[in-house]
């Protein structure tokens, strides 16, 4: 998810893409815990976009 994208989503639509995004980040962390994944990179694109998204939320509010 680019951050044109991002800015265009409604407010709900980011709550829900963030809350989706935050519980497949704990679920992959579980996996990678117990086994080690066969991408691993997930879990950084995963990260970066949840701060994409909380980063233009709180522009949005400045």
């Amino acid at each position: 998810m680019n951050s044109e994208e991002i800015r265009k989503a409604s407010a709900e639509e980011l709550e829900k893409n963030l809350k989706d995004l935050r519980e497949e980040l704990g679920t992959l962390s579980f996996q990678h815990k117990i086994r080690p994944l066969e991408n691993t990179s997930r879990l950084k694109k995963i990260r970066k976009d949840i701060a994409r998204i909380e980063t233009i939320k709180k522009q949005a509010v400045n």
